[in-house]
C-alpha cells in the first residue's frame, strides 16, 4: 500500500512501513531493481520451455515474449491483498499455467518509483486516495484492481480521548504523511485540524499512544489495534466508517506504458493473482504459513510473525468478501469517487503541493481490465 505509508506494528525502524505516497523522481535516488532479492521460488525460468501450460501456443508465446514481469511487494511478506496473492500465485503455479515469468522483489520499499520509472512493472498501494495522490505528483501508474470497498485506516488515541475533537491542540502521529480519509474524519468530528500538531514518526510501536508519547496515531484497523489488544493496553479507535466515510482497500497498479503495450499479458497476470486471492481467502493458514516461512528464510521472521500475520489476513480478507460488488478486484470509477473528492479537498495536507494536479479518476484507474476476467462473479480460467 505507497503514498501515505503506515507501519505494521511491532516492526523495527529498519523495516520500512507500508508505503502510500509517490515521490517525484527528481527528488529521489531511485534504487535500481535488484533481482537478487527475488524470492527463492521466483527464480527466472524460460516460459517458452515450460510444458503443460493451460493456454494455447499463441497465447503462451505472447506471454513469454514479454520476458520477466517484476512485481515489487509494497510491504515485504505481508499478509495483505495485493501481496499474499502474488506470492501464492507463483507458489501454486498459476503464473506458470499462463506462461508468465514473474520475479518478486520483497525488499525494495520504493515500489511505486520503480514501477513508474519502468524498472519494474507492477506493485500495490493502500487505497484509491493513495493512487490518486501518486498520480497527481507525476506517477506513471494505472490502478487495475481494487480489492475492497472499506477504507482500512484508523486513528487510535489514548483512552482519555473519546472524541476526535479532543485532539485539538494535541499531537497526532503519522508515517510519511497523512491520508485524506484521516483528515476527513477529523473534520467530520468537528476537530480544529489547524490546531493539531501532526508529528512524523519513526517509532513503529503503537504503544507510544497508551504511554502518552502522542495523543493519537494514524494506522490500519487490521494492525495497530490488534497489537494493542493482544498486549491488553488501553486505547480508543476511530474508523472512517464510524463517520460515514467510504473508501477502498488496496489497489494493484501497473506501469502505464507496460499496460498500454501489453494489456492482455497484464490481464493474465491479474487472472493468476485473483485465482490465488480466492485460494488464500479459503486457505488462510496455508497461505500465511508459506509467507512466514519465506520471511524466516530471508531472516525477516521477527518482522512477519505467522500469528500476527494470520490475524491481519483474517481481518483484511473480510474487506474483500464483505464489501466488493462483482468479482474480486473488479473496480469502478464510482468506488473511487469519495476519495477523489477527499484528495481534491485535503490533498495539500497529505503531501501534494500547489503545482500538483489531481487528475480525473479514469486517468488513474482502468475499470475494464479485471472486469473482463469474470463471467458474472466466476473467474474465467483456461480449461474450465
Amino acid at each position: 500500500m505507497v503514498r501515505t505509508m503506515f507501519a505494521r506494528a511491532g516492526r523495527s525502524q529498519a523495516t520500512a512501513p507500508r508505503v502510500r505516497v509517490f515521490r517525484r523522481a527528481a527528488c529521489l535516488l531511485v534504487v535500481p531493481l535488484v533481482l537478487g532479492s527475488v524470492s527463492a521460488f521466483g527464480a527466472t525460468h524460460q516460459a517458452s520451455l515450460r510444458a503443460g501450460s493451460l493456454v494455447t501456443k499463441a497465447r503462451c508465446a505472447r506471454n513469454s515474449a514479454v520476458g520477466t514481469i517484476n512485481f515489487i511487494s509494497p510491504y515485504g511478506y505481508d499478509a495483505s491483498a495485493g501481496i499474499i496473492d502474488v506470492f501464492m500465485a507463483e507458489k501454486l503455479g498459476y503464473f506458470k499455467d499462463l506462461c508468465l515469468t514473474v520475479a518478486i522483489n520483497s525488499s525494495a520499499f520504493n515500489g511505486e518509483e520503480l514501477v513508474s520509472s519502468g524498472q519494474a512493472q507492477v506493485t500495490g498501494i493502500g487505497s484509491a486516495a493513495d493512487a490518486m495522490l501518486s498520480k497527481a505528483s507525476g506517477a506513471n501508474l494505472v490502478g487495475v484492481a481494487t480489492y475492497g470497498d472499506t477504507d482500512p485506516h484508523v486513528i487510535i488515541t489514548n483512552s482519555s480521548i473519546t472524541s476526535l475533537s479532543q485532539l485539538d491542540g494535541g499531537t497526532l502521529g503519522y508515517y510519511t504523511n497523512s491520508t485524506p480519509a484521516v483528515v476527513a474524519m477529523l473534520v467530520k468530528a468537528g476537530a480544529n485540524v489547524s490546531s493539531i500538531h501532526f508529528v512524523s514518526l519513526t517509532d513503529f510501536d503503537p504503544g507510544i499512544v497508551p504511554r502518552g508519547q502522542v495523543d493519537g496515531l494514524q494506522g490500519y484497523a487490521s494492525n495497530q489495534p490488534l497489537t494493542l489488544k493482544a498486549e491488553n493496553l488501553p486505547f480508543n479507535e476511530f474508523t472512517p466508517a464510524q463517520f460515514g466515510i467510504k473508501g477502498t482497500y488496496n489497489i494493484m497498479q501497473f506501469n502505464g506504458d507496460f499496460l498500454r503495450g501489453h494489456r492482455a499479458v497484464a490481464a493474465d497476470f491479474m487472472r493468476a493473482d485473483l485465482k490465488a486471492l480466492a485460494y488464500c481467502i479459503t486457505n488462510k493458514t496455508i497461505c500465511v504459513d508459506y509467507l512466514a516461512s519465506l520471511a524466516a528464510k530471508a531472516n525477516e521472521g521477527s518482522a512477519f510473525p505467522a500469528a500476527h500475520e494470520l490475524a491481519v489476513w483474517t481481518f483484511e480478507s473480510k474487506y474483500i468478501t464483505s464489501d466488493k460488488i462483482g468479482g474480486y478486484g473488479v473496480q469502478t470509477a464510482a468506488e473511487w469517487e469519495t476519495e477523489y473528492n477527499e484528495v481534491k479537498q485535503y490533498g495539500t495536507l497529505c503531501g501534494l503541493t500547489s503545482s500538483d494536479y489531481v487528475q480525473p479518476i479514469l486517468s488513474s484507474m482502468d475499470p475494464n481490465l479485471v472486469a473482463g476476467l469474470y463471467k458474472g462473479k466466476t473467474l474465467i480460467w483456461p480449461g474450465t
